[in-house]
C-alpha cells in the first residue's frame, strides 16, 4: 500500500498566484491593449499581399477624420456580405467582390483611415470573443484619448473598447505600418 501525503501549499503561495491570475485577467480590461513590438509573428507570410497597404505612408490631414465619417465607411464596408476566403484580400479586390471576409474588410477600412490620416491604428488578429473557436481581423484606433474598435464584418459603428466585456476582442497579433506586435494577453488565449 502506498500512501500519499497531500500537504497544503503555502497560504503565501496560494495568495501570489491568485495576484497574479487576477493581474493576467484584468489585461484585456484596459481601454488600450497592451502590445510588445516583435521582429516577426505568424501571420507574416500571409500578409505579403497587403503589405503594401500597411506600409502605405498616411495621407491628408486628419480634419477630414472623424468618428462620423469612419462610422459611415464601417456602414459600407459591412454591407458587403461575409464570405470566407483563405488568402487576404486588397481593398480593390474587397471592394469589387460580391463577398469579403473579416480580413479583408479590416484592411479595406484600414488603407481607407490611413489615405485620410487617421494616426495610432493598428490592424489586429485576435479573438472576437473568448470562446471563439476561429482568429478574426479589426482595426484598434486610438484618437482623441479614447481607444475604439472597429470591426466591419460584426459591428455598423466603432465601438468604445473601454466599453466592452474583458472577453470581447481579445488581440493576438497587431500590424501598425511596418511594426509588428505580439499582445500581451495572447498567450493566454491562444488556442486556435
Amino acid at each position: 500500500m502506498v500512501l500519499v501525503s497531500i500537504r497544503p501549499y503555502p497560504v503565501k503561495k496560494i495568495f501570489l498566484v491568485l495576484i497574479g491570475l487576477i493581474c493576467l485577467s484584468s489585461i484585456s480590461c484596459f481601454a488600450h491593449s497592451l502590445y510588445f513590438t516583435v521582429s516577426s509573428t505568424p501571420y507574416d507570410k500571409q500578409m505579403t499581399r497587403i503589405r503594401p497597404v500597411l506600409f502605405c505612408k498616411s495621407g491628408g490631414g486628419r480634419q477630414n477624420l472623424s468618428l462620423a465619417l469612419v462610422n459611415h465607411w464601417i456602414e459600407d464596408i459591412r454591407a458587403i456580405p461575409y464570405g470566407f476566403t483563405p488568402e487576404w484580400k486588397t481593398p480593390a479586390e474587397v471592394e469589387s467582390a460580391v463577398v469579403a471576409d473579416c480580413k479583408g474588410k479590416a484592411v479595406a477600412l484600414y488603407q481607407r483611415m490611413q489615405s485620410h490620416g487617421a494616426e495610432h491604428i493598428h490592424l489586429v488578429i485576435g479573438k472576437r470573443t473568448f470562446i471563439s473557436r476561429k482568429t478574426h481581423a479589426w482595426l484598434e484606433w486610438n484618437t482623441d484619448g479614447r481607444a475604439y474598435v472597429l470591426d466591419p464584418t460584426f459591428n455598423w459603428a466603432a465601438c468604445r473598447a473601454d466599453q466592452l466585456g474583458n472577453d470581447a476582442y481579445i488581440p493576438f497579433y497587431a500590424y501598425a505600418g511596418s511594426r509588428k506586435y505580439r499582445a500581451a494577453a495572447a498567450a493566454l488565449y491562444a488556442k486556435n
